[in-house]
């Protein structure tokens, strides 16, 4: 397998996933699955499992979020809602670091020697494929209010025009990630892997969570 040759096949996989996002997005309002099972490994079959598996953890978060919005329910409501947000959340993440350990996996092989010290990009790609994860919901839902009977005409224009900008950003974001895959496989700038390491779900690491263990 060539340089050019592996690149290209990962870049057209990434197209793909960025297609599933907005694909999915539209199924799972009708179906959503409680699970998706992701392979890990930089294996570019495993790439689509991954992306569907963090976007729908994004999926999840939307609509918990939407509920958390709400007024009119008691605070258990509001208590389920943050610890599933919590949850989701963390999750999220973990998807986005191994999205990202896939595809540093599968280019590290491919990358040309370079002179000097690595030039890194401000977010790693599995960061920009999360970016395009909440873009496809904006976009679905934004798509919806454009439709509404029980709104009027200038509520539908005014949505109309931030579905257009939604849409160029999505655009926008999705070639920024293939010139970055790019700048990859011409040595401009080098991959890597980011770890969020949050700290407030962990036991270990929130004050809040050990403090009260010890005071028991």
């Amino acid at each position: 397998m060539s340089n050019m040759t592996g690149f290209g096949e990962i870049s057209a996989e990434l197209e793909r996933c960025f297609a599933a996002q907005e694909t999915a997005t539209a199924t799972w309002h009708s179906a959503e699955p409680q699970e998706l099972s992701a392979a890990e490994g930089p294996d570019l079959a495993n790439l689509e499992t991954l992306v569907l598996a963090q976007h729908l953890m994004n999926f999840k978060l939307w609509h918990v979020e939407d509920i958390a919005r709400r007024r009119d329910v008691g605070p258990e409501v509001i208590t389920d809602c943050k610890q599933r947000i919590d949850g989701y959340n963390q999750r999220r993440n973990d998807f986005m670091e191994k999205v990202d350990a896939c595809v540093v996996g599968l280019i590290t092989p491919m990358l040309p020697e370079t002179d000097g010290p690595a030039r890194h990009n401000t977010e790693s790609l599995g960061m920009a494929v999360d970016r395009l994860s909440i873009l496809s919901l904006k976009i679905f839902h934004m798509r919806e209010q454009t439709d509404r009977s029980d709104a009027d005409e200038a509520h539908r224009e005014t949505c109309r025009n931030k579905l257009a900008v939604l849409c160029e950003q999505r655009a926008d974001l999705a070639r920024a990630v293939l010139e970055l895959l790019d700048d990859y496989r011409t040595g401009q700038k080098r991959p890597k892997v980011y770890f969020q390491f949050k700290m407030y779900n962990d036991p270990a690491l929130n004050p809040q969570l050990y403090s009260a263990g010890k005071s028991r």
